[in-house]
């Protein structure tokens, strides 16, 4: 299930990103949309890894997925801090970001 909702999510930030920008509170500028068309695309091919990894034993992608995800969340978390025009988005990337992380921790190997 994890895969089908990041892959959703990924579509979404490649097909729409402007107009998610703007309704998580920021400006949809063409660097905007750009970063979040390439964040789009990184959860799109997250989640067919994931959807190849199926259920076989091992929490290696599962591991690297959930390091990646927290990754995302600690640079959201920088932006948000540093940055008062991007705090709201960054903020709600972070909070996604994270719970991404702490799906990946539920349904993969060795919960």
């Amino acid at each position: 299930m994890l895969p089908v909702v990041r892959g959703a999510w990924g579509l979404t930030l490649v097909a729409v990103p402007g107009w998610l920008i703007t309704k998580c509170g920021g400006e949809a500028t063409r660097r905007s949309r750009g970063v979040a068309r390439v964040l789009g695309a990184r959860h799109l091919l997250q989640a067919v890894v994931e959807a190849r990894g199926g259920r076989r034993p091992g929490g290696g992608r599962s591991v690297l997925g959930r390091s990646v995800d927290l990754s995302h969340a600690g640079t959201a978390v920088a932006l948000a801090a540093t940055d008062r025009r991007w705090r709201r988005v960054a903020s709600l990337d972070a909070v996604i970001a994270t719970g991404f992380a702490a799906a990946g921790r539920r349904s993969g190997p060795g919960r």
